[in-house]
């Protein structure tokens, strides 16, 4: 647990609570909507704890409504707090449901005895098995991609093609990421330990030490933001965060992310590390058979098609196409690892970020 205390990034975001960059955006709301045991009790409900603060996704909790009749009730916070919350509450929850960011914090919530599998042949369906966890506590949402974005005037996207670019001699004082309590950087360095070992993992944490241009700070947009402003060359950042921006209503931020390209790392190799948004049905639900028929239809492929134009973020589910902006960056390979290994190694990676001194 003080290892996991170690990962929580301040100031940081949404979706994904001080972890991810949600807190960047205007659509974080800490505001909650409290649930009462008449509620919890009524067949006609489903409860949801959720890290995603986002107007797209409330929009798909009310076709879920107008099409079934069950009234989702959410609350909405930061996903570690949300954690915590589930932690203290227990089996007197009135949680059915938990949406949050990263395969590790499912995980982690997995490990606490706070969610129970959620068994559905619909959802098998819709959700390939890498995308889930192997007993199924929890099943994977959206997908992103952690690449590298470059500064298409001054860098030759043929020198970053792979992570371990990044460590280069070449590379020193230019690279832009951000900090070590970043949930999707442990997830990046745990997938690392899940190809090629702890060694392996470790040097190359040692070599982005080395080679950033500046102390870790901010979130994904502000790395982007940095090699706008010529800070750095490259930043390693996830894919909707700059889909965001390029579709963004501040124009500073459509500027910025018109002046970079995305690269997919390690095409010729392992691949290029994915996460996910992802859902679990807790130990505490009471209205169990509505929470898996809201999990099948946020699987669907017409909740997933929502998902994908909405926010840019990929679906799991394989009959959708991305949407538009990310078809015009290609389709890519990715890290041939079940996702629950990032939780698995989430800690070890959290050891190794803090060995070789990455802040």
């Amino acid at each position: 647990m003080l290892l996991t205390a170690c990962g929580n990034d301040e100031g940081q975001t949404s979706e994904e609570n001080q972890n991810t960059d949600e807190t960047e955006t205007s659509e974080e709301s800490n505001n909650e909507e409290e649930v009462t045991d008449n509620e919890s009790a009524d067949a006609g409900v489903v409860n949801l704890y959720t890290g995603r603060h986002y107007d797209t996704d409330q929009a798909l909790y009310d076709q879920f409504t107008e099409e079934t009749g069950i009234e989702v009730n959410v609350i909405k916070g930061k996903d570690d707090e949300l954690i915590a919350r589930l932690e203290r509450e227990g089996e007197a929850s009135e949680a059915d449901l938990f949406i949050t960011a990263d395969a590790g914090r499912l995980h982690r919530a997995k490990e606490a005895d706070l969610l129970q599998p959620l068994e559905s042949d619909v959802v098998s369906e819709n959700v390939p098995e890498k995308y889930r966890d192997p007993e199924n506590y929890w099943i994977g949402l959206t997908k992103r991609a952690r690449i590298i974005a470059y500064h298409t005037d001054r860098v030759d996207p043929e020198d970053y093609q792979t992570y371990e670019s990044l460590t280069a001699p070449e590379a020193e004082g230019k690279v832009l990421i951000r900090s070590s309590s970043n949930v999707y950087n442990q997830s990046l360095v745990a997938s690392f330990i899940a190809l090629d070992g702890e060694e392996e993992a470790k040097t190359w944490a040692e070599g982005i030490l080395a080679n950033m241009a500046r102390e870790p700070k901010g979130g994904d947009r502000d790395q982007a933001k940095a090699v706008a402003a010529d800070e750095g060359d490259v930043a390693v950042m996830n894919t909707y965060y700059l889909g965001r921006m390029l579709n963004s209503e501040d124009e500073e931020e459509v500027k910025v992310a018109e002046q970079l390209g995305v690269i997919f790392p390690d095409q010729d190799g392992a691949g290029t590390h994915v996460n996910i948004s992802g859902i679990g049905l807790t130990t505490s639900s009471k209205n169990t058979e509505n929470a898996k028929a809201f999990v099948e239809f946020l699987t669907s492929e017409e909740a997933q098609g929502q998902f994908a134009e909405a926010n840019y973020e990929y679906p799991v589910n394989p009959n959708v196409e991305a949407a538009e902006v990310l078809q015009t960056w290609g389709e890519f390979k990715e890290q041939d690892i079940n996702l629950a290994e990032l939780g698995e190694h989430n800690n070890r990676a959290i050891q190794i970020m803090n060995e070789v001194g990455w802040e």
